[in-house]
């Protein structure tokens, strides 16, 4: 587990001459079951940008979602820039923007993150701010209201993060980078409708049980453990939880039906990814994952759900990592 001095390192500072920039960040699952608001992990697809200064904003947009990608109007990424740079008080300067988009949006892989991470890398980088990681994600998560997925997209791997220092101009998170131990691959099913945060949070109950509250500390502990000893065999306990699933069900079809799986042929546990609508299966390494994705096809078919299933992984290389390659 790396410390927690290495995230407020300051950032490589780019060379105030480059006039371009080239981000890959992940797409991100949070909550992990029991770790609501607290865990995220990195997912092996991106979105990629590739940013120049020019004369005027600009964007051609290609993959999932391009519409929405490639409208300049409302952008986050853009706003987000913008508004960091206001704030700074630095000149905003135009940007002709690539951007291959792999994340599906609205469906709680961590695509709003991702945006807000990307504006602010590019104020960072065109507005020649010297931020340090836990300033990058802690504006991030301020603009979130969170700091799981944020985390996680610019460090990579699995995170535990908390705000520290929170106001309402400014934030830094306090991050803990978690290199899971062994292979753990995953399954990603995604719907295709999608699901506001906003309306996943209206179902949550103001309060909680102490009951409820213990269990998701023990669990959320064990899941910990679970990625750090490298124990895949204890995510079917560790995977439980009480705050968010049980009340998100209704609106996630897809999580009580594939919850019947757990234990069957290859399948070690399942959680709701972020708010929902979209589900992370976690997979025995040593179970065949085109048996597995065709048990999990056939079993949404029965129950007359559809979804994507997207073979995924646990990656190490989170956003930050392609500021050295810009």
């Amino acid at each position: 587990m790396d410390s927690e001095a290495e995230l407020n390192m300051p950032s490589k500072t780019p060379n105030p001459k480059r006039s371009r920039l080239r981000l890959a960040l992940p797409a991100t699952s949070a909550n992990l079951g029991p770790a609501f608001d607290a865990a995220a992990l990195a997912m092996d697809f991106y979105i990629k940008l590739d940013a120049r200064a020019g004369n005027e904003f600009s964007i051609t947009a290609t993959g999932r979602d391009r519409e929405i990608c490639g409208k300049l109007e409302e952008h986050l990424i853009l706003n987000t820039y913008r508004e960091v740079l206001q704030a700074a008080g630095r000149d905003i300067k135009p940007l002709a923007m690539r951007i291959a988009n792999d994340i599906p949006i609205g469906k709680g892989c961590g695509s709003s993150a991702a945006a807000r991470l990307a504006g602010i890398a590019l104020a960072v980088h065109f507005g020649r701010l010297r931020w340090t990681d836990a300033q990058i994600v802690g504006e991030a998560s301020r603009r979130e209201h969170h700091p799981d997925n944020a985390s996680a997209c610019w460090m990579g791997g699995l995170t535990v993060a908390r705000m520290s220092g929170l106001t309402e101009d400014a934030a830094e998170a306090q991050v803990a980078c978690v290199r899971p131990k062994g292979k753990w691959p995953l399954l990603l099913a995604v719907p295709d409708k999608s699901l506001s945060t906003e309306e996943a949070r209206r179902v949550l109950p103001a309060q909680y049980s102490r009951a409820d509250t213990v269990t998701n500390v023990q669990n959320s502990m064990l899941l910990l453990a679970a990625f750090t000893q490298g124990r895949p065999g204890l995510l079917s306990a560790a995977l439980e939880d009480r705050i968010h699933q049980p009340y998100r069900a209704a609106l996630c079809p897809l999580l009580p039906s594939l919850q019947e799986l757990k234990g069957k042929d290859g399948i070690l546990g399942v959680a709701l990814s972020g708010a929902g609508p979209s589900v992370l299966i976690f997979l025995d390494p040593r179970a065949s994952l085109q048996k597995t994705r065709r048990l999990v096809a056939a079993h949404l078919s029965r129950s007359r759900l559809t979804a994507e299933l997207i073979p995924t992984s646990i990656t190490l290389r989170g956003a930050r990592s392609s500021l050295a390659r810009s």
